[in-house]
């Protein structure tokens, strides 16, 4: 199997950060739930959180960026303790554009939680909800069992709120259940919209599609299963070129709990830095320009239709 590096040098089409636009601030590896398909490898036991100095580093960061759209993830950044102050800070800067908040939603049921669903709407804060199927079987085979009924109330309670109704946005997530790319994410959107609607009334604004990553929790799965050489096979053999100039590492920075920073949410949880510096030390304008590292695993952005956390790139382009 050919690297993915030899195939991007054989397209001329070398992969560097060329605007700065997306800052994604992942605020540690405590989540409520053990996903299987979770690169990061998160979950209760986790300890890894952001601390406020870090918290801090990040909005300097932003407030001197330019235009800028906030993505923050996780694990689960609900159950970080200052992602209230964070997005309250956050939302005092008129540079900011977007707030965007990953949520696994079953989060926003657990103790002390259930006020986020109000804190968000009045930030304006966008949730970007990760449901893996509009199916409870699937939902329960990738997260777990009771996940499915949770994430049915927090939609509803989302609903009540307006979120998918206008002006609050709220869009979805589809992860496959296995070693297989993800479908058309049109014709998955369409799926889900009417599934979720005629059964429980539940409308939302967009379904994005993000192909697995052959890394962490995922890769270990899919090794147990014998399939890991086939799914490697699979991204590598899907290898459209078309997608290197539109893939998310070009417009955006990732941070991680401690402040270093990634070209990506997936670097990071392989421990490939874009920079030696960390947030604290460094302004957006430093880091375009900066080429990006990559390895195989980015085969999974690249494939097919191409894959980003805003979703299929025939989508985004």
């Amino acid at each position: 199997m050919r690297s993915f590096q030899e195939l991007a040098d054989e397209a001329r089409q070398p992969l560097v950060r060329d605007r700065l636009d997306i800052l994604q601030v992942n605020m540690g590896y405590v989540c409520n739930l053990r996903c299987r398909h979770c690169h990061l490898e998160a979950g209760p036991d986790r300890k890894e959180a952001m601390s406020r100095e870090v918290v801090d580093d990040c909005l300097r960061f932003a407030k001197g960026a330019g235009a800028i759209d906030v993505d923050i993830t996780g694990g689960a950044p609900e159950a970080n303790a200052y992602l209230a102050y964070f997005i309250g800070e956050l939302r005092r800067l008129e540079n900011v554009k977007r707030i965007i908040v990953r949520s696994n939603l079953a989060i926003m049921e657990e103790a002390g939680k259930s006020h986020l669903p109000e804190f968000f709407a009045a930030n304006g804060v966008e949730i970007v909800s990760s449901m893996p199927c509009y199916m409870e079987s699937n939902v329960a085979a990738q997260r777990g069992g009771g996940v499915y009924e949770k994430n049915i109330r927090v939609l509803k309670k989302l609903n009540a709120l307006g979120y998918g109704a206008g002006k609050l946005r709220l869009n979805l997530v589809y992860n496959p259940g296995g070693a297989f790319l993800p479908g058309p994410q049109g014709e998955l959107e369409t799926a889900y919209k009417e599934n979720l609607g005629n059964d429980f009334g539940i409308r939302f604004d967009n379904l994005l599609t993000i192909t697995n990553v052959p890394i962490g929790r995922f890769r270990a799965d899919l090794a147990k299963q014998g399939q890991l050489a086939g799914y490697l096979e699979l991204l590598a053999s899907s290898f459209n070129a078309h997608n290197l100039g539109q893939v998310m590492c070009r417009s955006q920075i990732s941070v991680d709990w401690q402040g270093r920073l990634f070209d990506c949410d997936f670097n990071q949880a392989l421990g490939l830095p874009a920079t030696e510096a960390g947030i604290g030390a460094v302004s957006a304008r430093d880091l375009v320009g900066l080429p990006i590292k990559c390895g195989d695993h980015c085969f999974a952005c690249t494939a097919g239709a191409g894959s980003s956390c805003r979703g299929s790139l025939e989508k985004c382009g």
